[in-house]
C-alpha cells in the first residue's frame, strides 16, 4: 500500500511545521514560513529533525520508505508499541526497509535522525493492511538547547537524551535543540509561547558563553525576557531553567566578554529567582552539574559533548533530577 507523506493517517509529531518540496516533504523545527525573521545559522539546524517521529497504527508487517538522499544523516529507529525494533542507517541512502514487523495492531514510530536532513517523498506498507492516526494524549513537552540537546553524537535518535527521557516520562516530545544556536532569541521564544505544552524545560548557557553573543549585562534580562514572552501563554506550566553541564576547560575560564560557567549558572539561578519574586511560583532551577557532573568528565571525548554512553546518561539523570521533581501531575 503506497502512502504519500501527506497521508492523513500520518502524524509528524515533534515538527513545527512541515514544508512540501516538489514530491516531498519536509519537517522543520521552526515554522518554514517565517524563516526570513530567523537567523540562518539557526535555520541550518532547525532543518534537522532532531525529536521529529512520524506514527501512525497498522498491523502491517512490512515498512518501507523513499527519501531524498543525504550524504550527511544519521540513523532512523523503528519503534512499535514504544519498543525499539531496528536503527536504520540513512547515510547516503534513498531509501530504507523493515520487515519480519508483528502482524497485530500496534503503534508505529519513525524517529528521523537527529542530525542531517530528511525529506519523504512516499511510504509503503503490506497491501490491505490496517491503517488508524495515532491520536497522541500524552503530556507535551518542549525543550530548548544546544548541541548538547540536539545530540549528535548519540547512537540513535531514540538515544538522545531527550529522546530518553520522553520515552521514560511517555511524554510527546517536542525538542528544540539547535547546534551552536540556543542565544535566546525572541523569535524562538515566541516560537515556544505559541507550541502546545505541558512542560517545558531550557538548557541556557554554554553557546552564549562560547559565543560571547551575551555578557553579564545582557544574559540574565533575556532569559527574564524569553519566560515573560512564553508565559504569555503558557501561564502557568512548569518551566525549568537549567544551567551548563560540565565542561572542564569553561568552568573558571571566562570568555571575551567575561563570562565563565560557574558565573553563567549563578545568572541562570538569579533568574529563576527573580521570576520566583515576581510571583511565578512554577518557575524552577536545576544546575547542569546536577545532570551532568566533573564525575562523568571520561564520557566528553572533546571536553565539551558527551558520547553515546554519557547521552544515556544524562537522559536517565534527568528523569531524577528534573522530570521526576517537576513534571508530575
Amino acid at each position: 500500500m503506497h502512502l504519500k507523506p501527506d497521508a492523513p493517517h500520518l502524524n509528524w509529531q515533534g515538527a513545527v511545521s512541515l514544508e512540501r518540496k516538489d514530491d516531498s516533504i519536509m519537517p522543520w523545527r521552526t515554522p518554514y514560513e517565517k524563516h526570513v525573521l530567523f537567523p540562518e545559522p539557526l535555520l541550518e539546524r532547525s532543518a534537522m529533525p532532531a525529536g521529529v517521529r512520524i506514527s501512525f497504527r497498522s498491523n502491517t508487517t512490512h515498512i518501507s520508505g523513499s527519501i531524498v538522499g543525504q550524504r550527511d544523516s544519521g540513523m532512523l529507529d523503528l519503534c512499535c508499541d514504544g519498543e525499539l525494533i531496528e536503527s536504520y542507517d540513512l547515510r547516503g541512502k534513498n531509501s530504507f526497509t523493515y520487515d519480519g514487523l508483528s502482524d497485530q495492531d500496534k503503534l508505529i514510530e519513525l524517529w528521523l535522525p537527529q542530525f542531517g536532513r530528511f525529506q519523504l517523498r512516499n511510504l509503503e506498507i503490506d497491501d490491505g493492511a490496517t491503517i488508524e492516526p495515532y491520536i497522541d494524549k500524552r503530556p507535551r513537552w518542549i525543550t530548548y538547547g544546544s548541541s548538547i540537546t540536539q545530540c549528535r553524537s548519540a547512537a540513535s535518535p531514540t538515544q538522545t537524551w531527550p529522546g530518553i527521557a520522553a520515552r521514560n516520562q511517555n511524554f510527546n516530545l517536542t525538542c528544540l535543540g539547535y547546534g551552536g544556536q540556543c542565544h535566546l532569541d525572541s523569535m524562538v521564544a515566541m516560537m515556544i509561547r505559541d507550541l502546545p505544552a505541558n512542560y517545558i524545560s531550557m538548557c541556557l548557557g554554554i553557546n552564549i558563553q562560547g559565543a560571547a553573543s551575551l555578557g553579564p549585562r545582557a544574559f540574565r534580562p533575556a532569559i527574564v525576557g524569553a519566560v515573560q514572552i512564553i508565559r504569555e501563554k503558557h501561564t502557568d506550566i512548569p518551566i525549568v531553567l537549567m544551567s551548563p553541564i560540565y565542561c572542564p576547560n569553561r568552568e573558571e575560564n571566562p570568555n571575551a566578554v567575561g563570562f565563565s560557567l560557574q558565573k553563567m549558572r549563578e545568572e541562570v539561578q538569579a533568574a529563576a529567582n527573580a521570576l520566583q519574586s515576581y510571583g511565578d511560583n512554577n518557575i524552577h532551577y536545576v544546575s547542569g552539574l546536577d545532570v551532568f557532573g566533573p564525575d562523568l568528565v571520561d564520557l566528553l571525548p572533546d571536553n565539551l559533548h558527551p558520547d553515546a554512553e554519557g547521552y544515556r546518561v544524562m537522559g536517565r539523570n534527568f528523569v531524577t533530577e528534573v522530570a521526576n521533581n517537576f513534571f508530575a501531575e
